[in-house]
């Protein structure tokens, strides 16, 4: 059932970026930032979103997933990898039994404009396909015409649809206008059955911004404390390097917890961090930086 919208907090987006820079001036020890740069990877969801994707490229990044970087021991695996539904079994294919979880896009992303049953078939193909995970876009326009009930049943319909797989609910945040707007459509998506709520399709600017991802894990948190339910966060487009992706684990952790800090309940949506992270680590491990011609581009 839709949550009562009328009674919910509202922001103040000075109040909430001045929030934000406190998170961003934390003093992180070496040891600390190693650990955190490692969970920042294990993170990580790689995306090739592009009209000109190719299968060779989908398994090329596979590849990098398996394999980022031989040298260097002890780090993890990325979370997943996102690609559209055409390439899902190319992925699993590629992944094998390593893991990874194969995402896919659906619900006619980025525009989200098509019918809810197109949309439908959309998601059911992916999963037919094998993808453990379905990242939909919510319908702004309903959204922003005050059809909440429109898109709460639409969410809970592709809920319904993904079967076993998990559902990230992408809410657009550049084109919701206002915190207020972003913390209203994070309570429609979880109570409609989100897994994960996530803020962007990385296809729009802005796309991630630490203020609407600390609206939406405040909201996560509201939740949690009323059902007892866990739902994951998915910051995902603009963060590109590793002292931003700290800076979102700062935010992370002091609002939300530990219970939080896994790629069970947060993940990035990027591609380009992962390789700034490795040559962080490099740094870390050698002393020195490792030329970005080691390292894929994605």
């Amino acid at each position: 059932m839709i949550p009562n919208l009328n009674n919910l907090p509202s922001y103040d987006s000075v109040g909430v970026q001045e929030r934000v820079d406190r998170f961003c001036k934390r003093s992180i020890k070496k040891s600390s930032k190693v650990e955190g740069l490692k969970l920042a990877l294990s993170m990580i969801d790689l995306t090739t979103l592009e009209g000109k994707d190719t299968p060779g490229k989908v398994q090329q990044l596979c590849y990098k997933a398996l394999h980022l970087h031989d040298r260097l021991e002890n780090i993890p695996t990325v979370a997943a990898i996102c690609v559209y539904p055409t390439y899902v079994k190319i992925a699993k294919t590629a992944l094998g039994n390593s893991g990874i979880q194969v995402a896919s896009v659906a619900t006619a992303f980025p525009s989200g404009q098509s019918s809810r049953n197109t949309k439908i078939i959309d998601t059911k193909f992916a999963v037919d396909q094998g993808a453990d995970e379905i990242d939909m876009v919510i319908s702004r326009g309903e959204f922003l015409a005050g059809e909440y009930n429109f898109v709460f049943d639409e969410i809970a319909a592709v809920k319904e649809a993904c079967g076993k797989a998990h559902l990230k609910v992408i809410l657009e945040t550049g084109e919701l206008d206002t915190l207020d707007n972003v913390r209203k459509a994070s309570e429609i998506a979880m109570y409609a059955g989100a897994d994960f709520i996530k803020t962007s399709t990385g296809k729009i600017q802005p796309a991630a911004t630490m203020p609407v991802t600390y609206v939406m894990l405040d909201a996560i948190k509201d939740f949690y404390l009323k059902t007892g339910t866990i739902i994951g966060m998915k910051p995902a487009g603009g963060i590109s390097t590793s002292k931003i992706a700290l800076q979102y684990l700062v935010m992370l952790n002091e609002v939300l917890g530990e219970k939080w800090m896994n790629k069970t309940y947060f993940r990035f949506g990027a591609s380009s961090l992962a390789n700034d992270i490795l040559m962080q680590l490099v740094k870390s491990e050698t002393g020195f930086y490792q030329s970005s011609n080691y390292f894929s581009k994605d």
